[in-house]
């Protein structure tokens, strides 16, 4: 979600769902299994010096220049546990949870970190600190003003240093109004938390923000940039051949400059300096664009900000996936439109509004709606609905094309003419084959990264989740469509080189991947459009990974969360037997028999979605005790109700409701100069027994055990 899939904080309803409306049709139409890409190495390449480099690029470019310039149709994004900081010196601080990760040790930026003693926050552009024993805050320290509280921002925590990383352009540091002007591209705050907070550095590239990971106290922040180049503004008398041979030319005359990635660096005294990635450090893959560069900066928090030994490779990104020893960057092909592979449903008109895969909730303005209907459903359930999976492998399936859609593609781009001297009018070309390339970079040392493999699989992934490295071997989940066909496939690769070892194919013909969890040597893939199959995969030979087991059941899971031996949770939405969504499920499934996967209870409410559906970052686990809490949106035909955090317990057998918590209505705000606040509850952490939730408002503490509540903490 970004990528990424985590989704901004303060955004209008409108915004939410457009955005996840995207989201849910992130497939493109391509190759498919009619048209297989063959798999092996894509090795990236120095220059041999800044000529070459400038030579290549120019070149690359002009193939990709159109009409328009280098615009196009924008790329969609749609993201175990970590401990997040050391302890403070002193006596032990009390259990607490951590931001919900992909793998463990590998921090996440998120909008709220805890150490136990201390509950951190970056809300609408303002740093906060809590101490969790007396539950006052502490600290405070106004990032930006309240006019860009709109600003998305999240946080990394290493014992008494913040890095805020404010992903959006356009931010203007606090109280500089007047003497800077907003930055083109997203800004990285070094925060120093040891006495009352205070601002001791800041990173500034000129690009956009992909994603950050964190080891220890060093991060890796991987950011797009494209080249700075102006195209003139040809008239609108001008035939589209006529304008992309113009531009081609002003690409041939383009300097090295227009490439090179620039960031700036500011200093605890607020000196700022400017710097620009270096043509030694930046490499390539044997094809490329020319039209996106990709630089990964590593700053370590315990040191003070200074030069960020910063990486570039010609290449686009969109999804970061990170292990304790290796960072992979993956991109998806982005000069087509997406097409969506879902077939539009027939039913009947529901009452009120529903939630499409993956939804977005809308933001909540109300009181709580009914309380969620709890359905526990018989362990022998699921076997009338599963169709007897076998250990063996299975053949594969015979392809059925699904019904036509009535959606009518966006046409595609003509391409630049070969021959820039006599253009003449092409034909729309056939669209490139649909695939997923992938770098990997070794982060063991503490300096810049070092390269190690390129690889590609067909098909395009959903999130960080898709992928997951394992015993040498990356694993990594796709789709790939054909037309209106779709079918899905695991890839397990050799991580040294990223040439293919074995694939499993054939998952969920006619639909698309909507969540994916590995752990060890089994996979999880679920893939919907009428009806939810989830399969279990055998992993453990890298040569022949296989199917074992398969569960038919109506709706899906878009987040998959493992809850300990043979028990896997699914959080997503339920939906009729057309495909229809109905509103928010949480499953409890048993995957102790690979061969026979079963669903043993579900929490299903009406009309509602979670955050948690695209954002793992929203779901909190608490093993000890066996909670699980979720934000929870609810809606009638005419009214947002307000968000509540769902708590759940998640037993051996079932999942039962212990109940929710709710914040205080906000005060009405007139001034539309201010982004409105949301109280709808976005986090949740567990320090101790008590349960802390967060929403633009403030953090409520609540006890874990039966939500009596113990304090309110406003955000004034």
């Amino acid at each position: 979600m970004r990528t990424s899939i985590r989704t901004a904080g303060a955004v209008t309803l409108a915004a939410a769902l457009l955005a996840t409306a995207c989201s849910s049709t992130e497939t493109k139409s391509g190759a498919g299994s009619a048209a297989p890409v063959t798999l092996g190495n894509i090795r990236l390449v120095s220059y041999s010096g800044c000529d070459d480099m400038l030579a290549g690029l120019r070149a690359a470019t002009a193939k990709n220049v159109g009409p328009w310039g280098l615009g196009g149709p924008p790329i969609l994004y749609a993201e175990a546990r970590s401990d997040v900081a050391s302890a403070k010196a002193g006596a032990a601080p009390p259990e607490h949870s951590t931001t919900n990760t992909h793998e463990a040790g590998v921090d996440e930026p998120d909008l709220v970190k805890t150490d136990g003693d201390r509950v951190i926050t970056v809300n609408r552009g303002v740093l906060r600190v809590v101490d969790a024993a007396t539950r006052k805050v502490t600290g405070t320290l106004k990032l930006v003003d309240a006019e860009q509280a709109w600003a998305p921002a999240d946080l990394l925590v290493s014992g008494d240093r913040a890095l805020v990383l404010f992903s959006g352009g356009g931010i203007i540091p606090y109280g500089a109004t007047a003497k800077r002007a907003p930055s083109p591209g997203p800004r990285y705050v070094l925060v120093d938390l040891s006495g009352e907070p205070k601002v001791i550095g800041s990173l500034t590239p000129d690009g956009s923000h992909v994603d950050a990971r964190m080891v220890g106290s060093t991060v890796r922040i991987v950011v797009r940039s494209q080249p700075r180049i102006e195209f003139p503004d040809a008239g609108s008398d001008i035939v589209d051949n006529e304008r992309t041979r113009r531009n081609m030319e002003v690409v041939a005359r383009a300097p090295i400059e227009a490439w090179l990635p620039k960031y700036e660096l500011t200093s605890a005294t607020g000196v700022t300096s400017d710097h620009a990635v270096g043509c030694e450090r930046v490499s390539h893959p044997a094809e490329y664009t020319g039209t996106s560069m990709l630089t990964v900066h590593t700053l370590d928090l315990s040191q003070a900000l200074a030069e960020t030994t910063p990486i570039s490779v010609a290449a686009d990104g969109d999804t970061v996936y990170g292990t304790g020893s290796s960072l992979y960057v993956t991109s998806n092909p982005r000069w087509w439109w997406a097409r969506p592979i879902d077939s539009v449903i027939v039913d009947e008109a529901p009452a009120t509004p529903v939630a499409s895969p993956p939804v977005a909730t809308p933001t909540a303005t109300a009181t709580p709606a009914t309380t969620p209907t709890v359905i526990a459903t018989p362990a022998t359930a699921a076997s009338d609905l599963d169709p007897a999976p076998t250990l063996l492998p299975e053949p594969p399936e015979a392809r059925t094309s699904p019904p036509p859609s009535t959606d009518t593609p966006p046409p595609t781009d003509t391409p630049p003419p070969s021959d820039t001297a006599s253009p003449t009018p092409t034909a729309t070309p056939e669209e490139p084959p649909e695939e997923t390339e992938v770098h990997r970079f070794d982060i063991t040392a503490a300096e810049a990264p070092r390269y190690v493999a390129s690889g590609k699989v067909p098909g395009r992934l959903l999130n960080q989740y898709s992928l997951s490295e394992h015993e040498g071997h990356l694993r990594i989940a796709t789709t790939s469509t054909a037309g209106q066909d779709s079918s899905s496939a695991v890839y397990v690769l050799n991580a040294d080189t990223l040439a293919k070892a074995g694939e499993v194919g054939g998952l969920g013909q006619g639909e698309r991947i909507y969540s994916v969890r590995f752990i060890g040597p089994v996979g999880y893939v679920v893939t919907f459009k009428q009806v939810d199959p989830l399969y279990t995969l055998d992993l453990r030979d890298p040569a022949a990974p296989r199917k074992t087991g398969e569960l038919k059941i109506t709706g899906y899971s878009a987040y998959l969360h493992p809850a300990g031996d043979g028990r896997l949770i699914g959080v997503g939405q339920e939906a009729s037997e057309k495909g229809r969504t109905l509103g928010t499920q949480v499953s409890l499934f048993d995957v102790g028999d690979p061969a026979n996967p079963r669903r043993l209870s579900q929490m299903f409410q009406k009309d509602s979605g979670s955050e948690a559906e695209w954002d793992p970052h929203a779901f909190l686990y608490w093993a000890k005790t066996g909670t699980a809490v979720l934000p929870l949106n609810s809606w009638t035909g005419t009214e947002q109700t307000n968000g509540t955090a769902l708590v759940l317990n998640i037993g051996d057998s079932a999942v039962t409701r212990t109940g929710t918590v709710v914040h205080p209505k906000p005060k009405p705000v007139n001034d539309t100069r201010f982004a409105p606040y949301d109280p709808g509850i976005r986090r949740s952490v567990v320090i101790g027994d008590s349960l802390w939730t967060l929403s633009d408002l403030g953090l409520k503490v609540n006890d874990l055990k039966n939500l009596a509540d113990q304090a309110w903490i406003p955000f004034s």
